[in-house]
């Protein structure tokens, strides 16, 4: 496999337990601990789909989704963003969507769904 994902979140529990999933499947997981250094690292890196933490400490994941989605590097309107969040009220999944994201997941993570998701836009 060996694709790139990208995982922006502030939780290093969250983090670990996301890079053993998915490292043991054969990705190769990037982090950033914050949405600025997220939105850095999609334009930096080579990027084939991207884990999204609402709640950041700097900018929330809804205006990094919107910055990655707008970004100079075209490859990024078409990667795939998954929004992982613990916000869980009426209308905090269109926002999600309307903000660029593809998929959108509630915490606590689910590894088998999140496994599944990820193969689901990584393997086809």
């Amino acid at each position: 496999m060996g694709k790139n994902v990208l995982y922006v979140e502030d939780n290093p529990d969250n983090m670990m337990l996301v890079r053993r999933v998915l490292e043991s499947r054969g990705y190769h997981l990037l982090s950033a601990m914050n949405g600025l250094d997220g939105v850095f690292a999609a334009e930096t890196e080579i990027v084939d789909l991207i884990l999204l933490d609402i709640n950041l400490p700097d900018i929330d994941g809804y205006e990094v989704a919107r910055r990655i989605r707008h970004s100079g590097k075209s490859a990024l309107a078409h990667v795939p963003i998954i929004a992982i969040t613990a916000n869980a009220l009426r209308g905090d999944a269109e926002k999600a969507l309307e903000a660029g994201c593809d998929v959108y997941m509630s915490k606590p993570i689910n590894i088998r769904e999140l496994a599944a998701r990820v193969e689901g836009f990584l393997l086809t």
